[in-house]
Parts: structure tokens; C-alpha cells; sequence
């Protein structure tokens, strides 16, 4: 371990930059509202539209992005728009558990309900916002909605990969049960370990299914640049060179942690050439007034370079454990002091799906969850491998919308009437749900 404060500075320069960069801002947004007034007579001209296009680039380069909003107020269920609204139904230092509340007057059939469970990796939850979206109209939809690092106190203590497992049984069991869940990339690891100690403990809130996109279950399978770093580096490079410790001016001021800003370096420059050309196009946009391109671009990238402070200890563990011991394939992955089997799992269907041109979790590497569940009933395990999409695209976007989540949506369907018929209730079809042919694993 590295003293507490080794790395601090790196964090203090951050701040100073942002700080010294603040004059020069306030220069640029006067600049562009002076050249956008339309009273002005050089507003129209070639070089003025340049220039505020310039000014606007500026800005955006250098502000710090907040925290932004699901913004899902409404839905469709059964052919009727009803309001959505927010509610927080489980809380703890590090994450909240969110409800998308429907306001449904009237019943509508089975509404499954489903736990999301969004990546700790540097964004947000909100990045699932579409996955989000594209379930509630079937679904009573929950989602994890993680907490900035840097904005916990020291006091609450440490959060590491074993307290995040701990953070989704004590989800599941404040559901009440008759849950299906959902590990979106990261949280793949976490959530089948979970699953795999409860269903060995014989817990009545072990969920009905569990769905696995693009998660690193086993990266020894079609090994990414991502996963060769971690080999190649190893843990103590990690330690080393990517985690700091909070300044004094937020509320967790000496957490170590694996900060967004260099997270977001690294998001960057994998796809340096795509982003340098999308800001680009951008620029160009402006200059030719194409504003509904530029909405677009506004769109994605406020989500995109929002981003947040990961804990040291659970960042860490994650890397040496998934990325370099493979400890989950190898049957070596430890959940406290209990070894995680995934055999035991055997009352909990299991879905894996993957995009072909995924470059942070290849392809083979969901999947490695079906042979690695073995004693689950061939019956009750699907796998789907999406072509066209890259790791972005097997949760969010077009063909996600029309080709996974219906797929995803008609597996969870089928183990809830599964359910229900062993419990002796008579199963009612959800109103509107299409059935899907599924791909067997």
C-alpha cells in the first residue's frame, strides 16, 4: 500500500487547471453572446460564425459536467401513457436503489420486477437511460444508482468488491423477492457471484433470472486492449499510477480513489480518432448552423464526459481479481471468506449477451457464464450474440431496442410464468409483450 496523500497532488492539479481556466472561459461566453447578438452586424458573417463556433468548442472542452438526470417522466403501458416518477426505496452510503414508480390505475397483467444493476466504472447510471427506458413499459424497473467517491465522507468507511456484493443480496432481499436481475458490463462479476451465494445458501430471494451483457466473466476468453493492460501492468502498477486521494474541497477529502478524470483520459484515448473527428463534425455544425446535428452531439457528450470518482480498494480488487487472477474461471473467487461456486446456482435462469465488435469485453467472455453455471437446466439458459454493435450498442441504441431488449424482455417473461406456474397461480400474459425465438446457449 502507498502512504495516504502519496498521489494527492495529481488530483490538486486537476483542480488548479479547471480554477485557472475559469477567466478564460468567462472571456470565450462573452465573446459568443457578443457575436450572436443579432443586432450585431457582424453576427452573420463567415468569420464571426467561426469564431463563437470556436468560443462554444472552448467551453465545452474545458467545463466540468455534473450528475445528469434519467429524465423519464412518462411510459406506455398497455396502450396508455402514464407518468413515471423517481423514488429512492433503499439507500446506503455508496449507492441508492432508484424505482421508476408507474402510475398505473388499473391492472395491466404481469409486470416483472427487474433490478438493474449499472456498472461502477466511471459513468453514471443515467448512461443507462435507454436500457432504462426500453423495459419500463413491461417492468417494474429498479436501478443502482452508484455514489461519487469523492463525495462520501471518510468516515462511512471503506467500499470494496466484497461490500458491493454484499450492497446487491441486500438489494434483492429488500425487494421482497420474485426478482429478475440484470448486470450491465462490470457488475456481470458482482451479480453472479451474489446470485451464486445465495442460491448455495438456499436463500427465498434468490432471483428468478439473471441477464449478463457485456460483462467480463472470463477475459482470458478473446482478450481486449483493456484486459492485456491489466496483464501486462499488474496490480501494482495500478496502484501506483492511477489512484490519488481526494482534496480538501469535497466532502471526501483523503479517500483514496480511482479518479473520473482519469478515467476519462483513458475512455478518450481508446478512440482518439473517433472523438477528434465527432468534435470536428461538431464545429462544423455550428459554423453551418446544422443545430440539430449539434443537439446530438451536445446529447451524448454531456453524458459521456460526466464521470465519477471509483473507491481505491474496490477499484483494485476488481482489476487484480477479473483482469489479472481471473479468479471467477478459475474457481478461486472469494466473497469474504466463503469461495463463490458457481455450480451452486441451479433455481436462477441465466442469459448472456454480447455484441460482435465489442472492444472492452470480446466476445466469448459473457458466455463463459453458461459453462461455468453448469447445473443450471439446459430449459432455463439463453444466449444471444448481437451482430453489428459494439459494447455501447448491447445496452443502448437502435438495435438494442429492437433486437436485444425484446429478447431480454421474453426471457424474463418466460421464468416469471415459470415461476408462478410452480408456485400454483394462474400466469397472466403482460398485455402488448411480443414472444421472441430465443437462441439456446
Amino acid at each position: 500500500m502507498y502512504p495516504l496523500g502519496m498521489n494527492a497532488g495529481a488530483y490538486y492539479w486537476h483542480e488548479a487547471s479547471h480554477a485557472l481556466a475559469g477567466p478564460m472561459r468567462a472571456m470565450t461566453e462573452a465573446t459568443r453572446v457578443m457575436l450572436r447578438e443579432p443586432s450585431n452586424p457582424l453576427s452573420h458573417s463567415i468569420w464571426a460564425k467561426n469564431l463563437t463556433a470556436a468560443c462554444d468548442m472552448f467551453e465545452r472542452l474545458t467545463r466540468r459536467y455534473g450528475k445528469p438526470s434519467f429524465g423519464l417522466d412518462r411510459t406506455v403501458v398497455g396502450g396508455e401513457v402514464v407518468s413515471v416518477h423517481e423514488k429512492v426505496v433503499w439507500e446506503r452510503p455508496f449507492c441508492r436503489l432508484i424505482h421508476f414508480e408507474r402510475s398505473v390505475t388499473r391492472a395491466k397483467g404481469v409486470s416483472p420486477k427487474l433490478l438493474i444493476v449499472a456498472p461502477m466504472s466511471g459513468h453514471y447510471a443515467t448512461l443507462l437511460r435507454g436500457t432504462v427506458e426500453a423495459f419500463l413499459p413491461h417492468h417494474e424497473v429498479y436501478i443502482t444508482d452508484w455514489s461519487d467517491a469523492r463525495m462520501v465522507p471518510l468516515s462511512e468507511g471503506a467500499f470494496d468488491l466484497d461490500d458491493y456484493i454484499d450492497y446487491i443480496i441486500s438489494m434483492l432481499h429488500s425487494l421482497g423477492g420474485g426478482v429478475h436481475v440484470m448486470g450491465v458490463c462490470q457488475p456481470s462479476v458482482p451479480v453472479i457471484a451474489a446470485v451464486a451465494r445465495m442460491d448455495a445458501a438456499n436463500d427465498p430471494y434468490t432471483p428468478r433470472s439473471m441477464t449478463l451483457m457485456g460483462g467480463p466473466i472470463d477475459t482470458r476468453q478473446s482478450p481486449t486492449a483493456v484486459n492485456l493492460l491489466a496483464e501486462e501492468r499488474g496490480i501494482e502498477w495500478f496502484e501506483r499510477n492511477c489512484i490519488v486521494t481526494v482534496p480538501l474541497n469535497y466532502p471526501g477529502f483523503m479517500r483514496r480513489v480511482y479518479p473520473g478524470f482519469l478515467q476519462l483520459t483513458g475512455f478518450m484515448a481508446m478512440n482518439f480518432d473517433r472523438h477528434t473527428s465527432a468534435y470536428q463534425h461538431y464545429y462544423n455544425d455550428l459554423v453551418k448552423g446544422d443545430g440539430d446535428s449539434a443537439e446530438k452531439h451536445r446529447e451524448f457528450y454531456d453524458e459521456y464526459l460526466a464521470v465519477m470518482d471509483l473507491t481505491a480498494e474496490f477499484y483494485l480488487q476488481t482489476v487484480d481479481k477479473v483482469f489479472v487472477k481471473h479468479a471467477l474461471p478459475r474457481g478461486e473467487f472469494m466473497h469474504r471468506d466463503k469461495l463463490v461456486d458457481l455450480k451452486a446456482i441451479r433455481r436462477c435462469a441465466l442469459m448472456t449477451v454480447e455484441g460482435e465488435k465489442d472492444d472492452i469485453s470480446g466476445v466469448g467472455q459473457t458466455k463463459a457464464a453458461q459453462d461455468l453455471c453448469s447445473n443450471i437446466p439446459d430449459d432455463m439458459r439463453v444466449h444471444y450474440l448481437q451482430m453489428g454493435v459494439g459494447h455501447y450498442g448491447v445496452f443502448n441504441g437502435s438495435r438494442f431496442r429492437s433486437e436485444i431488449a425484446p429478447r431480454i424482455a421474453d426471457f424474463i417473461n418466460t421464468n416469471e410464468q415459470r415461476a408462478i406456474r410452480e408456485s400454483g397461480v394462474i400466469p397472466v400474459k403482460p398485455r402488448g409483450l411480443k414472444a421472441v425465438k430465443l437462441e439456446t446457449a
